[in-house]
């Protein structure tokens, strides 16, 4: 009992649900641990007594360490935190924008020796104290610190987040392409796509279709290695952008590396055709790995062109306003540069802390290579914004949608930077559950809900303002993670983990309070297993969901495909994803025969074919009833059209076209379960025959054409071109 008391009060799950009437208990050696990871004691019972009488103790704060206060009609609101504060106490806001606030708590009614509470004032009184409302109403949005003082002397402070009720949303309805930006080739590009194909993207698809907005992959930096993890979804730093997306002949620089620097250039370029020829003309995969040693390269010599003073101005701000957080990730750099890409095998003295009088003098000796890669930070974050600029120039209404990955590599810049933000010898995965009988463990480390609270969710805020500082949207992966995640202690399996949870009401509020002042909406990744009562409290606050047309079934009910106006309107509506296979692939029954071949099904061939083929025909039978396939049954670019068509229908918000989609691409860029059996994010954009396309192709094909006019008669935005 005491083991589960004290799991419970730090937000540690004993059992937990895989289904809605099975419950599984959490072994206790697993609980055991992860309370360890959070700092507390459980080995013996008496440590568990100590850790209970601890945290009684610290229960008697008057505040807990982070408070929300929601924004209404009339201003901000009270937390229910400071209710009890005794009559008399007085509140100290010290706001992040500089000025303080200050009030003093009154009883919630009239004073008890009021004769008279519902009488009007007689004249010449004093006016009455203000009212706790009053205080609260005049605080800005922003994070401050929230000060009390009892009567009796007693103080305590607490970080105070005040957030507006919602984030911002999309203007209208709109609809987009999605798409890999790795993919996405042009015939400029250095052996994968780059921030330049995706401001043509969206300079092309906003003008010429009507296209409301693009949503890409994670961009953030990968950890370096011999082959570099390709997953976008498992990288050194969610803080940063990877300079590899950068295209090297926007650098303003490069107009002007010097004569004896061009011959290098131009054979570096002629380098970096090969590689782009390679994937798209003789079938080569994607090599991340080739095209950043080439750049890296290149971009060296451009970083010899001196900056001019305006752009050394610009560059020295971007410094400034970075800070530590930019300092170190730099350092981390170039310290993987010596001594390979994780902390843990470095010197001693590197390892624990980037603060450190070792960790000092090793920045200063490798102050050209820390300064080179706050350089390619800056530079990768202004063609970002470049990219958006594009977006919003052409008429979208939203832009790019940039997306965030759900945790970071244990051995990366993030990891070693704030270590104590992160939970030592644990990782982040799923349960098992219907359709992964031994659950995941994706190898992320999580985030401490304590240290977080703690911290007033710096970490997170400082996340999400890089973020969004060039997105006109953000989708969150595994958006769940915002209210519990699944850990996993260190050579366990995933089947033994357990939840830890999160303070949601404080993540949001950090969530809504930065999308805010981003100007931007926000979509969560709600797809698989989500804990009742998670959808309603994301919408709540405007978080859109994501939809996919596959998985919308009547399932409480008759099973059937569920009606399009069933559909909820807060959400981002699309046939796929990245881990899905593609619309052809499911309706051509491909993706079965391609897990067959990789030896991933759990029953025979035939049952999983016929099993994929009843689910297509139940779909398409119900699409050709709505009036959405007129091309009729075995017309696969018809049919394709008539799931888009479909989603049309919905009352969603958003639609998303997956890119690949529109020119009948057949392979998925993912295929979850596996690892170098397929080629996971090495595929480039191809079409029903497998050939790869470029973005010019793209921007000309007919058949990507077809698929957009439903789209671009019925939901383009104000504003947009249709010619």
């Amino acid at each position: 009992m005491g083991l589960a008391r004290l799991a419970a009060l730090h937000g540690v799950a004993t059992s937990y649900q895989p289904s809605a009437h099975r419950t599984l208990q959490v072994p206790d050696d697993t609980v055991v641990a992860v309370l360890a990871a959070l700092g507390v004691d459980a080995r013996t019972p008496d440590a568990v007594r100590t850790a209970l009488e601890a945290h009684e103790t610290a229960a008697r704060r008057l505040l807990p360490a982070t408070l929300v206060s929601w924004t209404g009609p009339s201003g901000p609101e009270p937390p229910p935190a400071v209710a009890g504060l005794p009559p008399g106490t007085r509140l100290r806001v010290e706001t992040e924008q500089g000025p303080a606030v200050e009030w003093e708590a009154l009883p919630a009614g009239p004073p008890p020796d009021d004769p008279n509470p519902g009488a009007a004032p007689q004249a010449g009184a004093a006016p009455p104290p203000p009212a706790p409302r009053e205080g609260w109403a005049e605080l800005p949005l922003g994070v401050h610190r929230l000060g009390v003082r009892t009567p009796e002397g007693r103080e305590d402070s607490a970080t105070l987040v005040v957030a507006p009720a919602r984030v911002p949303q999309a203007p209208g309805r709109t609809f987009g392409f999605m798409v890999q930006l790795y993919s996405l080739l042009s015939r400029r590009s250095w052996g994968m796509g780059d921030l330049g194909d995706l401001a043509e993207l969206a300079a092309w698809s906003g003008r010429s279709l009507g296209v409301g907005f693009v949503q890409i992959n994670p961009l953030h930096a990968a950890v370096p290695g011999t082959p570099t993890d390709p997953s976008p979804y498992r990288p050194s730093s969610r803080r940063f952008p990877d300079p590899v997306h950068l295209r090297v002949e926007d650098v303003p620089e490069y107009a002007h590396v010097a004569r004896a620097d061009r011959a290098r250039i131009d054979d570096l370029l002629d380098r970096a055709a090969t590689l782009r020829d390679g994937v798209l003309r003789k079938g080569e995969l994607i090599d991340r790995d080739a095209v950043w040693q080439l750049k890296k390269q290149a971009l060296e010599l451009v970083r010899s062109v001196p900056l001019g003073p305006g752009r050394r101005a610009a560059y020295c701000d971007f410094l400034a306003e970075q800070g530590t957080a930019l300092e170190d990730h730099a350092t981390w750099c170039a310290l993987a540069e010596v001594h390979g890409p994780d902390w843990h095998a470095w010197p001693a003295e590197l390892r624990d802390d980037p603060r450190s009088a070792a960790v000092e003098r090793a920045r200063d000796e490798l102050y050209d290579r820390v300064d080179l890669h706050g350089w390619l930070a800056w530079l990768t974050d202004s063609q970002l914004a470049a990219a958006q600029s594009a977006a919003r120039e052409a008429g979208m209404p939203v832009g790019i949608v940039h997306d965030l990955a759900v945790g970071v590599h244990p051995g990366g810049a993030d990891a070693w930077a704030q270590q104590d933000a992160y939970a030592r010898g644990m990782s982040v995965g799923a349960p098992p559950d219907a359709f992964n009988a031994l659950g995941q463990d994706w190898g992320l480390p999580p985030w401490r809900p304590d240290v977080l609270a703690a911290d007033g969710y710096a970490p997170f805020r400082g996340l999400l303002r890089g973020l969004l500082r060039n997105a006109g949207a953000l989708r969150i992966d595994h958006v769940m993670g915002l209210f519990r995640l699944w850990w996993i202690p260190e050579g366990r399996e995933p089947t033994e983990g357990t939840y830890v949870r999160y303070d949601a009401e404080a993540m949001l509020a950090v969530l809504a309070l930065e999308a805010h002042l981003a100007g931007a909406s926000v979509i969560g990744e709600d797809l698989g297993t989500v804990e009742p009562g998670v959808r309603d409290a994301l919408a709540e606050r405007g978080v859109s969901g994501t939809s996919v047309l596959w998985f919308e079934r009547d399932w409480a009910g008759t099973g059937e495909p569920l009606p399009p106006e069933s559909w909820r309107e807060n959400c981002l509506a699309t046939a796929t994803t990245h881990d899905l296979p593609s619309t052809a692939a499911r309706l051509t029954g491909e993706h079965v025969v391609l897990r067959h071949r990789l030896g991933l099904l759990t029953r025979p061939l035939e049952e999983e074919r016929a099993e994929a083929a009843v689910e297509v025909a139940d779909w398409l039978s119900y699409l050709a009833r709505l009036g959405l396939l007129p091309e009729g049954a075995g017309d696969e670019e018809g049919e394709i059209r008539a799931v888009y068509r479909f989603l049309l229908r919905t009352p969603a918000r958003m639609a998303g076209i997956w890119l690949p989609d529109a020119v009948g691409d057949r392979r998925p860029q993912n295929l979850p379960g596996t690892w170098d059996q397929y080629p996971n994010w090495r595929l480039p954009v191809a079409d029903a025959e497998g050939r790869p396309v470029t973005l010019e192709e793209l921007a000309a094909s007919p058949r990507l054409h077809d698929l957009v006019a439903a789209f671009r008669t019925r939901t383009a935005p104000p504003g947009a071109r249709l010619s």
